[in-house]
């Protein structure tokens, strides 16, 4: 398993199952299967449910850089990240409830 330093995984346009696992000293299985059952939070796994591709096909994976080498050095918990998921789940609630109340006052300019 290649070893990666911090840098380097910065220095990445993507970071793929097999890199973060090279990066933790881990297998890719154990970063794909981690991700998908909400345990490692480096990033989104998002599952495709198309019928035509094998199970392991159908997933993947968005490896945030920061959030990998936080992880890593153990200064992100998935309390941390889970507060942070909810305030952009908020805000963009928020924003979605001023786009309705913009396009209500757009359509009633309109008449």
């Amino acid at each position: 398993m290649a070893k990666y330093t911090d840098e380097d995984i910065r220095e990445m346009s993507k970071i793929t199952c097999k890199i973060a696992g090279d990066y933790f000293g881990i297998s890719s299985m154990a970063v794909s299967i981690g991700m998908r059952n909400n345990l490692l939070p480096i990033g989104f796994a998002a599952h495709n449910e198309e019928k035509d591709r094998a199970y392991s096909e159908s997933w993947s994976y968005h490896i945030i850089e920061e959030r990998l080498i936080a992880y890593n050095y153990g200064k992100i918990s998935e309390i941390r990240v889970q507060n942070i998921e909810n305030n952009l789940e908020t805000i963009i609630k928020e924003f979605e409830s001023m786009k309705n109340d913009l396009l209500f006052i757009l359509s009633e300019n309109a008449k």
